[in-house]
């Protein structure tokens, strides 16, 4: 197993979902795990609860990336607690999937607050904690920032956050800070069986266009996102790596 003991890592939106599986395995890897959630306490806790089960080292801290202060707090707090700062997830994300026609400036405002002003807030407060060997930034991306069918605004957040891994890592890299991003396909979550994906048409068309023939499971990304942190991926930075069982 990829190796990270020692490091401490902060996973925004790691209450559920793929959030919650790479808390885990980072833990299993060797970090100190900081499971930042904005709503769900009772699933940000049993995150916890599971990976100090298996004797590992986790806390939960509330707070919405939309909100600086919020983000502030969060990393003042994994550094009271932990002492240092090795890796950032920017894992937090919301999405709809609509037709234009349905589009609304509020929900634009939703999406791209949580999914391009969170990720830009925390990795700003994430640097200012980093050490001087520097650390490692991963932002979950999808293979959607490409552009599909009725989903413009989560389409046009993903295809912003590729651009700002690409920036960051440019501006970020003389400072030994590596920034790269996980570009999931269709992954079965809480969310997607929440918003009906899961056993829907939508779902056989993905796995039909997959060529590894199934749905994606959070550990597949968790996975990857081990490798990022680490530093197996030393060399590796401004990469966006596909993980969607070959979707495109």
């Amino acid at each position: 197993m990829t190796d990270l003991k020692g490091k401490v890592a902060v996973v925004t939106g790691a209450s559920k979902g793929i959030g919650a599986a790479i808390a885990k395995r980072f833990s299993e890897a060797g970090a100190s795990v900081v499971v930042n959630y904005s709503s769900s306490k009772k699933d940000a806790d049993q995150v916890v609860a599971d990976i100090k089960a298996n004797g590992g080292k986790a806390i939960a801290i509330k707070g919405d990336v939309a909100k600086a202060a919020d983000v502030e707090r969060l990393f003042a707090e994994t550094e009271k607690v932990f002492n240092r700062l090795d890796v950032l997830v920017n894992n937090a994300g919301v999405y709809k999937f609509a037709p234009l026609a349905e589009t609304s400036e509020a929900e634009f405002h939703r999406q791209f607050n949580i999914n391009v002003l969170g990720t830009i807030l925390a990795t700003k407060e994430a640097v200012k904690h980093f050490g001087a060997k520097g650390g490692s930034i991963i932002n979950l991306s999808s293979v959607a920032s490409a552009g599909i069918a009725d989903a413009v605004v989560y389409s046009g957040t993903k295809g912003a956050v590729d651009a700002i891994t690409h920036a960051l890592a440019a501006e970020l890299g003389p400072r030994k800070i590596r920034v790269n991003a996980i570009a999931p396909g269709g992954v079965e979550t809480e969310g997607t069986h929440e918003a009906g994906v899961i056993g829907s048409e939508f779902e056989k068309q993905m796995i039909g266009g997959t060529p590894l023939g199934r749905i994606g499971q959070p550990d597949d990304i968790a996975h990857v996102a081990v490798f990022l942190a680490s530093d197996d991926s030393a060399w590796v930075t401004g990469e966006r790596l596909t993980a969607s069982g070959g979707l495109r």
